[in-house]
C-alpha cells in the first residue's frame, strides 16, 4: 500500500426544482434564502455530493452512487453535509486517510454566492475534520452559456488530496 497522497475529483449537477421555492437551496449544508431548490433523491446538494465523490475517488472506494443510490429509499431527503458526506468522511478515515484540502468550484447563473462562501468553508472544515484553511470554495458562472447559463440548476467540481493517516 503505497504512502503517496491521493487526489480525487468530484462533480455533481442538479436542476432546479420545477417549482424550486417549495425546496430549499442547500449548497455545503448552507441554505440560501430566496433562491429555488434544487431537484435531486436527497437534499440536492451538489456541493457536498462532488466533495463526497472527489473523497471517494481518491480514495478508490468507487462514487456517491454506489455508495447512496437514488434507489435507496432511507437516503430519500438526506441532509448531504452531515449524512452523506459525513459517512463517506468516515469511510475515508477508516481506510487509512486523513483530507488534506479540498477545493471545490459553484458553476450557478443565479443565485450569487459570494455572501455565502465562508459559511460553506467552514461547514465543510467541520465534517472534513480540517481547518478552514485547507477549504477553498470558489463560484463561477457560465456567462449565460448552456442549461447553466439558462439557469436550469447548478453544478459543482471537487478536487480534493487525501494524506495516510
Amino acid at each position: 500500500m503505497s504512502a503517496a497522497p491521493r487526489v480525487g475529483s468530484g462533480l455533481d449537477v442538479h436542476p432546479f426544482e420545477p417549482d424550486g421555492r417549495d425546496r430549499p437551496l442547500v449548497l455545503a449544508g448552507v441554505r440560501i434564502p430566496g433562491a429555488p431548490g434544487l431537484a435531486g433523491h436527497s437534499d440536492a446538494d451538489v456541493v457536498s455530493h462532488a466533495v463526497a465523490d472527489a473523497l471517494l475517488g481518491a480514495a478508490a472506494l468507487g462514487d456517491l452512487g454506489g455508495r447512496f443510490g437514488v434507489d435507496r429509499p432511507e437516503t430519500a431527503g438526506a441532509d448531504s453535509l452531515d449524512g452523506l458526506l459525513a459517512a463517506v468522511v468516515a469511510d475515508v478515515v477508516a481506510a487509512g486517510f486523513g483530507v488534506g484540502n479540498v477545493d471545490v468550484t459553484v458553476v450557478a447563473q443565479t443565485p450569487r454566492l459570494a455572501g455565502h462562501r465562508q459559511a460553506m468553508r467552514e461547514n465543510l472544515a467541520r465534517v472534513l475534520g480540517v481547518d478552514v484553511d485547507a477549504v477553498s470554495v470558489k463560484a463561477t458562472t457560465t456567462d449565460g452559456l448552456g442549461s447553466i447559463g439558462r439557469a436550469e440548476g447548478i453544478a459543482a467540481w471537487a478536487t480534493c488530496l487525501l494524506v495516510r493517516a
